[in-house]
């Protein structure tokens, strides 16, 4: 009896060989070696196949003959190419490809292995490892399209419903009103990011009109099947270059929920093009997989993103603007929570007085970091401000303060120092609550740390607080600040003020003759490992005042 091969017949297929093949072509395609893997694969002897192009052999399906002369382009041109595809020869299901070119002139190695249908397809356990590995929202939007094209589909776009971005809201829409959605990411299959942008631009704001797979995804929560795009949808594409023939290779539409916390964040919607077999009922699982790990990771950035601006907003609340000194007073200040925190105890401000005449200087430091430490401040700061902007006197304004720490829980107690600078009269009176002393630059001479009498911090009772009045000369330049800057676990206190005492007159001297280069200077020297919130500000009379 003849056999399978006498009889020019394909041979029985390995099983264990049955789902890869490897093969060669030139450079126009032609295939050049048909190995035995290739037989059993594809049911094609090698007689058969070589000398016969690439879409006669194997991508023989509507719209591949495209697909091979972009493969081969690629290859021509030193790049690997890879995608997956279905129909023609490769019969069920859905396999990759992947083209690499040769050593030598014009050659190429083809690969193909099937993916699809399988228990679960190895793209989503690529996207068990891959997606979350950051908090940033955009980034996480294109690890997730990055592994759904081509793997899954040929196109894919991610939608976050616009008011849980801008606001925080947990609704997703009213009856009968279209639903707000911004596209974070889109990706084309065989187009680089630039091309799937200029159709699909991240951070478009699209409204889905009731009835439309994305609506209807992001209103059920259900996935939603069509064989066509809505109109809505057609005529944003068409109205960019090339988007009217893009869209039109197109012929199956998946729209997939993006559901985390019991809400309905937004929505993925897939494409595939008539190079590969239709969407169906049978893939929901592996797209509702990706989809409910995606709607996790995208929440937890959203999440954090509306965390870190809330923080922005109270930081930006909180911390004085440029402070407005009055004309003929220089100050300039550094200000560094410690820590992840972004707001901690260190508030400063400078008010100025009597007509311009006068600015009250405060620094303080409310006991303990983050947002305890925080509340604590910005209640403090705002008091400590309107009672100097009063015109009391610094003794008088930490006596008000202490009384008022007995009504504030986040913080047991504050040190804070107060001054009144007169700039006519070229001197300063200085009040403190168990805060560092200042310390006083004058040109030509020595630094020295001031000899003020310390006080009690605000809320121990003191009650009193002792005031002194220093000379303060035009060019003298008055440094004010918190432990922080000073004093950490490996440098005790007394090395610090020693330091800061060293390092000032050298940052105030030219090339750094400006008080806020000077702040730089010093707080690059001292804050190397900074272990609490630093505060450092600096003021002096101009000297041509």
């Amino acid at each position: 009896m003849a056999t399978d091969a006498q009889r020019g017949l394909p041979q029985r297929r390995e099983p264990e060989l049955a789902g890869l093949a490897t093969f060669t072509l030139d450079a126009r395609g032609l295939v050049t070696g048909w190995p035995d893997s290739a037989t059993r694969l594809f049911g094609l002897l090698g007689r058969a196949a070589v000398g016969q192009h690439l879409c006669e052999v194997l991508l023989t399906g509507p719209g591949q003959d495209e697909l091979a002369d972009h493969a081969l382009a690629e290859v021509r041109a030193g790049q690997v190419w890879a995608t997956t595809v279905a129909g023609g020869r490769l019969g069920e299901g859905r396999f990759a490809l992947r083209c690499e070119p040769l050593p030598g002139p014009g050659g190429a190695m083809m690969t193909v292995w099937k993916v699809w249908p399988s228990p679960r397809p190895g793209w989503l356990a690529e996207a068990a490892s891959r997606i979350g590995r950051t908090l940033d929202l955009d980034q996480t939007a294109s690890e997730i399209l990055d592994i759904a094209v081509p793997a899954f589909a040929d196109a894919a776009a991610l939608y976050v419903a616009e008011h849980l971005l801008a606001a925080g809201e947990t609704a997703i829409s009213r009856p009968g009103q279209g639903t707000a959605a911004r596209r974070l990411a889109g990706r084309l299959a065989h187009h680089d990011l630039a091309a799937a942008d200029r159709l699909m631009p991240a951070g478009e704001v699209v409204i889905f009109d009731p009835g439309t797979p994305g609506a209807q995804a992001m209103t059920t929560g259900e996935a939603v099947l069509s064989g066509q795009l809505d109109g809505q949808a057609a005529g944003r594409i068409a109205r960019r270059p090339g988007g009217a023939e893009a869209a039109a290779r197109f012929t199956s539409f998946l729209a997939m929920p993006l559901a985390a916390r019991g809400t309905v964040i937004g929505c993925l919607q897939f494409g595939r093009t008539t190079a590969s077999p239709p969407f169906s009922p049978g893939e929901f699982p592996h797209a509702g997989e990706l989809a409910s790990r995606a709607a996790v990771c995208l929440d937890n950035a959203r999440l954090y993103h509306r965390e870190h601006r809330t923080a922005l907003a109270l930081q930006h609340g909180l911390l004085p603007a440029q402070p407005a000194a009055p004309p003929g007073l220089e100050v300039a200040r550094h200000y560094q929570p410690v820590g992840d925190s972004i707001v901690g105890g260190d508030w400063h401000d400078i008010i100025p007085l009597s007509a311009g005449q006068a600015a009250a200087l405060i620094v303080g430091d409310a006991m303990g970091h983050g947002p305890e430490a925080a509340a604590a401040m910005v209640q403090l700061r705002t008091a400590a401000y309107t009672l100097a902007s009063l015109d009391l006197p610094p003794a008088q304004v930490l006596a008000r303060l202490d009384e008022m720490m007995t009504a504030i829980t986040t913080a047991p107690f504050a040190t804070c120092i107060a001054a009144v600078i007169d700039l006519p009269g070229s001197s300063c009176v200085i009040s403190q609550a168990g805060h560092l002393p200042p310390v006083l630059a004058v040109p030509g001479r020595p630094a020295r740390l001031l000899d003020l009498p310390p006080g009690l911090p605000l809320g121990l009772g003191a009650g009193t607080f002792a005031e002194t009045r220093i000379s303060l000369p035009p060019g003298a330049t008055l440094a004010v600040y918190t432990d922080g800057l000073v004093e950490t676990r490996a440098r005790p206190l007394d090395d610090g003020l020693a330091q800061l005492r060293d390092v000032l007159p050298a940052a105030l001297a030219p090339p750094h003759a400006s008080l806020h280069a000077a702040c730089q200077v010093i707080t690059q020297r001292l804050c190397q490992h900074a272990e609490d919130d630093v505060t450092l500000v600096l003021t002096r009379i101009r000297p041509d005042l």
